[in-house]
């Protein structure tokens, strides 16, 4: 992530960023003098004595310490700052003193620095910082010089910025910088490693020296192998020295520590011993922090969690220690503060913390003076803000109507202030919004108007978005999409050069980012984005990488990745080699994970399947074990699928049916289990899950008993047919649901007709009424429909005709033992589907019934599709005989049907 400093502007430090969830990096502006304050400068009225923030005087050291005694002229001091004399008086004392010499007047020019830059309220420039540099060619660091002076002279430098590298940057001054700073830590590591332990190190300068050291790393400083070994070399007497510190040492330290694993990358036992060694301190002390130490804590725990540290009881007794203070010192929080507290307890319920009562104070506690402050929040405040109060909301924080208020008031500062957020704040701050209207904060004007002013900006900084925040602003687009973002022109500019940047940084992103990348993918072509060659190829640059990370997918992952695909597909993406081995490549991951998968996720993972089937997609064993693994699963989770849930799941397994699915026990239960659900939930269907679930209840026919069917559709039909929201294709399918229905009681002879479905059928068809469908399936349903009503149908369908062998044989097996009789083949009755056999003089139909016409193929339980055509053909006047295919598979088989046959036409 990007890491970027905010300098010396603020009193706390800034929480920094990962990759994981969008947030924002850390500064820990304001630290400073060692004397009696430890880290941190202070612009305000100390905390104990008026001397507290004096560094003690040498009578000697005249050259430096005037700049101390009078007010500041940021020029003129820097000038007398720079001056040979002082440099020359160092050396000449260094000299003079010989070995006895102990660095206090080096120590004591360094501290005129850093109050230079503290009056200026920013560290040296580059051009300061060179010519300083320059001059201290001959500032020579012994290992004789005391604790004292190295550590001031360590802190006060980094403090003023001196270490800080520049691009470009002069080689020599370069080289003098290393060169200084490397005896420097050669004397301090020295120090350290002394046998006995020397006796002026204290904790005061243990706490002083760690933070320097972190803060040379965090402003970039090259991670040396001598920086290393000395904080390696420091770390031990923070042990040693525990019983010193005080609250502001515990706090500098846990900062310090926070920084060195976040910029190091590496956990050293050193550090953990040192981590635990401090995080009791915090419960013992915690009445004696003030405001700024208690976010400090809070930031710098978070920050070490967020890179692995062990939610042991020590840590989560210090966190809950803090969090008390935090509702206690409330009042005592500047805006800076207020953001870090609440960025940092989001972070903690991200990893993992519970929502306990003390936090859940600690955030009420907080946001009205969010509120209250809202005019001083800088733009990074403003980032982590929306960003913790998302993701609070997203782990279980409840949006009660002071949080809805304080997003409120933040937001127009978003609009104010667009100018000055960096590529990271943009990506957090519309995924935060994203987050928040899917968790049902409403879409304000305010709100609107904050995501129309950052959206020409993702434009403008496309090239500063790294992979998290190309995945994180494409996710949030999407989810904005999908609750119902108009398409700008601004947002369409917005997807288009975040898709190049996909293919540009393909290799970057990690599992959980490419899951998020194609499920956006699809939920923005779902929502009217066209398919362009930027999504094409974004696609096309993401799927050999889910392959390579197959094994490190999670279950929503997994759920993610297959329902994109399938909704990919079935928004027109071509079907490629390398797709299908995606798809192939995950299937069995859904079968080692099936326990992990909640509701939804198994409800997604159904319907992706059937979709990708009905679309081409092999049913490899694969993806045979794939669906009995989640079949099972939805009769144990039957009770947790909302209603469209349960609409696309019984949609999917009326899919799975109709293209072959082999027969399955946990079909049939998992049928059975959620039909009840459907009574229950009646008044949460939506008009296009109505019409899967009609299509799907007729689709399965004799699966489902008949009086479920037509409780189900007497409950529901009244709801489509008159639904001016209703697509044409939910109109079809809604039609041919009835109609099968209707054939269902027309072949009971013991049901009562239901005239009522048969008005609910004229109306859908008079609603596709001048329509003129291209494919054969949707001619069908309203040749069909024309049919049983009486009605003309407007065209003449076409239909393709196959005759199977079996028909073949059965046909020529009946004509030879009947010459005499007429036999017509695929005949075509009043627009109707072919019929296999017609003898037209006794108007008896015969059909054959191959496995493709019962429910998993079983030759007992017809399908939905075959009921209704017998019971239309019947309707016609027609007698049908229905012959199972394996039933002709000899001559001795087909000699009961062919006596059938000639009792029916009177031939014996």
């Amino acid at each position: 992530m990007d890491r970027t400093s905010v300098g010396f502007s603020g009193k706390y430090a800034r929480p920094g960023n990962d990759y994981t969830q969008p947030d924002n990096h850390a500064t820990s502006s304001r630290h400073g003098r060692y004397r009696q304050s430890t880290v941190r400068q202070r612009h305000s009225t100390p905390r104990t004595t008026p001397g507290r923030n004096e560094f003690y005087h040498s009578s000697g050291a005249r050259s430096s310490q005037h700049l101390q005694r009078r007010s500041v002229n940021p020029a003129q001091d820097f000038n007398a700052l720079i001056k040979q004399e002082i440099m020359d008086d160092l050396v000449n004392k260094s000299y003079r003193f010989g070995d006895r010499y102990d660095g206090r007047h080096h120590g004591l020019y360094t501290d005129s620095i850093k109050r230079y830059t503290s009056a200026a309220k920013r560290p040296l420039n580059q051009a300061e910082q060179s010519q300083l540099i320059r001059l201290l060619q001959n500032f020579t660091v012994t290992r004789r010089w005391d604790w004292r002076s190295l550590t001031t002279t360590l802190h006060s430098l980094t403090s003023a910025g001196f270490f800080t590298p520049h691009n470009p940057m002069d080689e020599r001054v370069k080289l003098t910088q290393a060169s200084l700073l490397s005896t420097l830590l050669d004397a301090i590591i020295f120090k350290c490693n002394q046998k006995p332990q020397a006796r002026d190190i204290d904790a005061r300068g243990i706490a002083n020296q760690l933070w320097a050291m972190a803060k040379l790393v965090d402003n970039g400083q090259e991670q040396t192998p001598g920086l290393k070994e000395a904080v390696v070399a420091l770390l031990p007497h923070v042990n040693a020295k525990k019983d010193q510190f005080i609250p502001l040492h515990i706090a500098n330290l846990l900062w310090a520590m926070a920084k060195l694993v976040d910029n190091l990358r590496e956990w050293t036992p050193g550090l953990k011993e040192a981590v635990a060694t401090l995080l009791p301190l915090v419960n013992t002390q915690k009445n004696q922090l003030n405001a700024r130490d208690i976010s400090n804590l809070l930031w710098a725990i978070t920050k070490l969690v967020n890179n692995g540290l062990e939610r042991t009881p020590g840590l989560k007794e210090a966190v809950a220690a803090l969090l008390l203070q935090v509702n206690a010192q409330k009042d005592q929080f500047i805006p800076q503060g207020i953001a870090n507290l609440l960025w940092a307890m989001a972070k903690l319920v991200n990893h993992g913390h519970e929502q306990t009562p003390g936090l859940k104070e600690a955030v009420a506690a907080l946001l009205p003076h969010v509120n209250t402050w809202k005019d001083q929040f800088n733009a990074q405040d403003i980032g982590n803000l929306l960003w913790a109060m998302a993701k609070l909301v997203d782990n279980g924080q409840e949006q009660t109507p002071k949080l809805k208020e304080t997003v409120a008031a933040l937001l127009p500062h978003v609009n104010a202030q667009k100018d000055q957020f960096n590529a990271q704040c943009i990506a957090n701050l519309l995924w935060a919004m994203a987050k928040l209207v899917d968790n049902g904060q409403e879409r304000t004007p305010g709100l609107n108007v904050a995501v129309a002013a950052l959206l020409p900006h993702v434009n403008a900084q496309k090239d500063q978005f790294n992979a998290q925040c190309i995945a994180n602003l494409l996710w949030a687009m999407a989810k904005l999409v999908d609750n119902l973002q108009e398409w700008t022109p601004e947002l369409k500019e917005a997807v288009t050069a975040l898709l190049l940047q996909v293919n540009a940084q393909k290799d970057q992103f990690i599992p959980q980012g490419i899951a998020n990348l194609l499920w956006a993918m699809a939920k923005l072509v779902n929502h009217g984005h066209e398919q362009t060659p930027e999504l094409k190829e974004a696609v096309a640059a993401l799927l050999p990488h889910v392959n390579t990370w197959k094994d490190q997918f999670n279950a929503q992952d997994i759920g993610n990745l297959l329902w994109a695909m399938a909704k990919l597909v079935d928004n027109g993406q071509e079907q490629t080699p390398e797709l299908k081995e995606t798809v192939a490549a995950l299937l069995p991951h859904v079968n080692a994970q099936k326990d992990q998968f909640n509701a939804q996720a198994i409800a997604n993972l159904l319907w992706a399947m059937a979709k990708l089937v009905d679309n081409g997609q092999e049913r490899t064993p694969g993806l045979n074990e794939a669906v009995a693994a989640l079949l099972t699963h939805v009769n144990a989770q039957k009770d947790q699928f909302n209603a469209q849930a349960t609409a696309n799941l019984l949609w999917a397994m009326a899919k799975l049916v109709d293209n072959g699915q082999e027969r399955t026990p946990g079909l049939n239960e998992a049928v059975a289990a959620l039909l009840p659900h459907v009574n229950a939930q009646k008044d949460q269907f939506k008009a296009q899950g109505i019409a899967n679930l009609l299509w799907a209840t007729a689709k399965l026919g004799e699966l489902v008993e008949l009086n479920v069917v037509t409780s189900t559709f007497e409950s529901f039909v009244y709801r489509i047919s008159e639904n001016p929201q209703l697509s044409q294709q939910a109109i079809l399918i809604s039609l041919w649901g009835v109609m099968v229905c209707c054939g269902r009681l027309y072949l009971d002879c013991n049901a009562n007709k239901n005239s009522v479905l048969e008005t609910h059928m004229d109306i859908l068809l008079t609603r596709l009424e001048n329509t003129f469908p291209d494919n054969e399936e949707d001619q069908t349903t309203i040749a069909m429909a024309a049919s049983w009503l009486g009605r003309a149908c407007p065209f003449t369908p076409h239909y393709q005709t196959i005759v199977s062998k079996r028909q073949s044989d059965f046909r020529n097996q009946l004509q030879s033992c009947m010459p005499s009789l007429k036999i017509e083949e695929e005949k075509s009755l009043n627009s109707l589907p072919p019929v296999d056999l017609l003898l037209p003089d006794h108007n008896i139909i015969i059909e054959v019934q191959g496995p493709f016409h019962y429910v998993n193929g079983d030759f007992q339980t017809r399908k939905g599709a075959t009921l209704l055509k017998t019971a239309l053909l019947q309707k016609a006047g027609f007698e049908v005989i229905e012959i199972p295919v394996n039933q002709l598979c000899n001559q001795d088989l087909m000699k009961p049907f062919i006596d059938q046959v000639k009792k029916r036409t009177n031939s014996q």
